[in-house]
């Protein structure tokens, strides 16, 4: 059963991508996954890309394929997409996307890029370590701050536009660490190691009429 508390994702997704994630979240919820990102990209033509993950923030292979065994029925069903497309899903990865505020909290110390939709003093990208999470904002220390100024800034979570850890030598030491690294059988990046075969919906089935 999906879990009522569970915690809303501070960037999420629009277009066709945002019809994915509603229908896949509460079946990811159900199997006590959470959704990281979805992504409709052109590559083969069309793929989705869903991105799950534990709340502790693990997933293995099994558990991908465990994830696409139960999405993928439920997309034929639904029908969100109007032509053939290749599922792929995958882990975070080390470079993980920030959506939580959980996420932020969790890897505290390490180095972030975040993008702000509307801008703080006319900025709109920062590169920082992530410092704590308060009152609904990151702090965030920027190393790059101007001599005599304070390195420190609040970026609103609610202006959120795009967050993720950097990928270092720390980072990697600490996933590890963790368990939260993909292993050697484990995909690094958006995609899995084979991707699914192509799945015409009905959509793209009366194209072809």
């Amino acid at each position: 059963m999906a879990n009522e508390h569970q915690e809303e994702r501070l960037i999420t997704e629009t277009g066709v991508s945002a019809r994915v994630a509603a229908i896949v979240e509460p079946v990811l919820e159900d199997l006590g996954f959470r959704l990281v990102r979805v992504r409709v990209t052109g590559a083969n033509g069309c793929t989705v890309q869903i991105m799950a993950e534990r709340p502790d923030g693990t997933m293995s292979v099994d558990e991908c394929e465990a994830v696409s065994r139960a999405v993928s029925p439920v997309l034929d069903l639904e029908d969100p997409i109007e032509r053939a497309y290749y599922l792929e899903v995958s882990s975070p990865g080390i470079d993980r996307p920030l959506v939580r505020a959980s996420d932020f909290e969790r890897w505290a110390g390490y180095e972030a890029k975040i993008e702000l939709s509307l801008g703080l003093s006319g900025r709109k990208r920062f590169r920082g370590i992530i410092r704590a999470v308060a009152d609904g904002k990151v702090s965030l220390e920027l190393p790059d701050a101007p001599e005599g100024t304070d390195p420190m800034v609040l970026l609103p979570l609610d202006d959120l536009a795009d967050a993720r850890l950097v990928l270092t030598d720390e980072l990697i030491r600490e996933s590890l660490r963790r368990g939260t690294a993909p292993t050697a059988e484990a995909p690094e990046t958006d995609e899995t190691d084979e991707p699914a075969p192509e799945r015409p919906g009905r959509a793209a089935a009366r194209k072809k009429t």
